[in-house]
């Protein structure tokens, strides 16, 4: 590593974000990895000590900061000395808006019942 440099799709690939280092260049490329709030456009981007990456995966958003240069893809023990986790917790699922009323249905406004259709259908048929 070149004065604490490092290209982005290694760091992230030792990190363990992605699972191959030709992912991780694909994820650059593709517009999902910010460093600093900047797009990274490349993959040999350059990283350093100190940067914050904003990284968009399928489902979740990673907020990483650098903490240093990785020189192999270790165990995830190792991996995780690399960086600082500053992710946001995701919010609740079952947390409603407070003021959200439930739906209302009338009663008797859904689908009807086995009665009811077989009351429709004798209807409908003249007997």
């Amino acid at each position: 590593m070149d004065g604490g440099r490092q290209r982005l799709d290694k760091w992230l690939f030792f990190a363990r974000v992605v699972k191959s280092r030709s992912l991780a260049a694909k994820l650059v490329q593709s517009g999902r990895v910010r460093v600093n709030r900047d797009k990274a456009e490349q993959a040999a981007h350059p990283v350093r000590p100190g940067d914050v990456l904003t990284i968009t995966l399928d489902r979740r958003i990673l907020v990483l900061k650098v903490l240093a240069g990785g020189v192999r893809r270790g165990p995830a023990e190792e991996a995780r000395t690399l960086y600082e986790d500053l992710t946001p917790p995701p919010a609740p699922r079952d947390a409603a808006l407070p003021d959200a009323l439930p739906p209302l249905r009338d009663a008797g406004s859904g689908r009807p019942t086995k009665k009811e259709r077989r009351e429709t259908d004798r209807f409908r048929s003249g007997e």
